[in-house]
This record gives C-alpha cells, structure tokens and sequence, in this order.
C-alpha cells in the first residue's frame, strides 16, 4: 500500500484559487474577517463564498473585534505537523458571537482555562512555494 504524503499542508490562497483569497490578505494585514451574507445578513465562520441560509452567493467582508473568551480547548503534544513546535493547544474561541477554531500561541497548557480571554494574534507559517508569506487565524492570552 503506497500512501501519499502532502509536502504543502496549506491552503491555497491566491485569487487565481479561491473566492476568499482576500481572508488570507486580510490576516496578513493583522484583521480577522469573515464574510456576511449580502441577501440575509447571516454572519457566517469560517467564511464562505456562499450562504447556507439563503444560498446567496453574494457577501461582504466584516471585521471581527479579535477579542474573545475560550469556549473549549485541547493540548496536543505529539504527532504535531512539520514546522509546529509543542505542546501546541488548539481551542474553540468565541469572537463576536462565533465559535472559531484556533491555535493559542505562547500558551502554558496548565494555565488556560475555559472562559479565559484571549485576543488575535495571525501566526505566520511556512511560506507558500514561490516564497510569499501565509497565515493562520491564532489567538494568545489577553
């Protein structure tokens, strides 16, 4: 049995790939976004390029505060993908009445705890195969 390994994890974020490529311009800007449904106003994460209430395929970009408590959260320390040091503690954080799926940076696993506040910190990964910068949505104790 031959199994395929993927040699770039990440999504693909340029125009040319995706709808929401302005999401990944957006975090490298420092901003968490996420798209509003421009039929019924359905503020949706993570963002989409269509609606699920409505199936509108029309939206708008909306800031979120980037403040936010912890609703949920888990420690991985072994079988972490290349390039992510551990422990590594992902959480469930609650952002302006959303529930976004996030990696909390510089977190001591034995000091996070549910309800605690946290705020937007984009983590910088590897770059994409022709050298520019990508990121991901993290958080990091207020």
């Amino acid at each position: 049995m031959a199994y395929f390994r993927a040699t770039d994890p990440f999504p693909l974020e340029s125009a040319d790939h995706t709808k929401l490529h302005e999401f990944y311009a957006r975090l490298a800007a420092g901003r968490l976004t996420t798209t509003r449904c421009a039929g019924c106003g359905r503020l949706a994460w993570p963002p989409r390029a269509f609606c699920g209430e409505c199936s509108s395929d029309r939206f708008d970009w909306v800031d979120l505060s980037g403040e936010g408590t912890i609703h949920a959260f888990t420690v991985q320390d072994a079988g972490l993908p290349g390039g992510f040091p551990g422990p590594r503690v992902f959480a469930i954080v609650k952002v302006d009445g959303l529930r976004v799926f996030s990696i909390l940076v510089d977190a001591e696993p034995a000091k996070i705890a549910i309800g605690g506040a946290v705020r937007f910190s984009p983590l910088r990964v590897a770059d994409d195969p022709n050298g520019n910068a990508r990121w991901l949505p993290a958080f990091r104790a207020a």
